[in-house]
């Protein structure tokens, strides 16, 4: 057996109902507080991978860049070879012995002609594409910079809201903390499974007008009768949350 379980031995099945619908108030009050945070830790999170995106995406286009503006120098460079080539096929031109030697150091300079034609086709590309992807640097950069304003003012507003309510939900944690102790791992277990399953995190409710206080159905009276006895742990039948008695509500409003 664990520690908790033997820990929680010594309360009475009352008590552990008493404890559950203690932690029920206690949570919903920090539920509460978290609301006020609305979308805001969402919006956080996802500027934030938007910007780590953008930043990629800017890295990733500068790479790109990097490698044609390589290209572009390399296909600079094989002009330069190209014309070298060629002032030395006239220069030997102008030294044949046949037609047969002239014809052919023709054919070669005429193909490094070709070649000077092709790179520059292959420059002008080039930078074409070049000047593209500097503009899509240029708008992704523009994006980026109205993301991170748009992240500092959202964290400062987060921080804000965090820093007034610190000292409140530090108070509520310790008081949870104190009221789940005296509640055993198992119904502890299905009480956070409830919250987490319904949608306003209310898992214990009390009976109220005859009715399940989380899903408003009717209860028999001999089952509200039960939950009054807190005899026992007592689920509504339609929604599956805790019920308790109104009765604990009317011993906080006398405290």
């Amino acid at each position: 057996m664990s520690t908790r379980a033997t820990d929680t031995a010594d309360y009475s099945t009352e008590d552990k109902i008493v404890a559950l619908y203690e932690l029920q108030k206690i949570d919903s009050k920090i539920d509460e507080i978290n609301k006020l945070k609305g979308e805001l830790p969402l919006e956080v999170q996802d500027l934030e991978d938007e910007i780590a995106g953008l930043e990629t995406r800017i890295a990733n286009i500068t790479a790109e860049v990097d490698e044609l503006s390589r290209g572009v120098k390399a296909k600079k460079e094989e002009i330069e070879q190209a014309k070298t080539q060629i002032a030395k096929y006239e220069e030997q031109q102008n030294h044949v012995r046949n037609n047969r030697e002239y014809d052919s150091l023709s054919k070669e300079i005429e193909f490094q002609k070709l070649e000077i034609e092709l790179s520059e086709k292959r420059i002008k590309e080039g930078n074409a594409e070049i000047k593209v992807k500097k503009k899509q640097i240029e708008d992704a950069r523009e994006v980026l910079e109205g993301r991170r304003l748009d992240l500092t003012n959202k964290k400062s507003e987060l921080e804000s809201i965090d820093e007034e309510t610190a000292k409140e939900i530090e108070v509520l944690t310790v008081q949870s903390q104190a009221a789940a102790a005296r509640i055993d791992e198992r119904l502890l277990s299905a009480y956070q499974r409830i919250r987490h399953n319904v949608h306003n995190g209310l898992a214990v409710v009390t009976v109220k007008r005859d009715a399940c206080g989380g899903c408003y159905n009717r209860i028999p009276p001999q089952r509200q009768f039960d939950i009054r006895m807190s005899k026992k742990i007592i689920v509504c039948e339609y929604c599956g949350r805790i019920l308790v008695s109104d009765l604990l509500d009317r011993e906080d409003e006398q405290q």
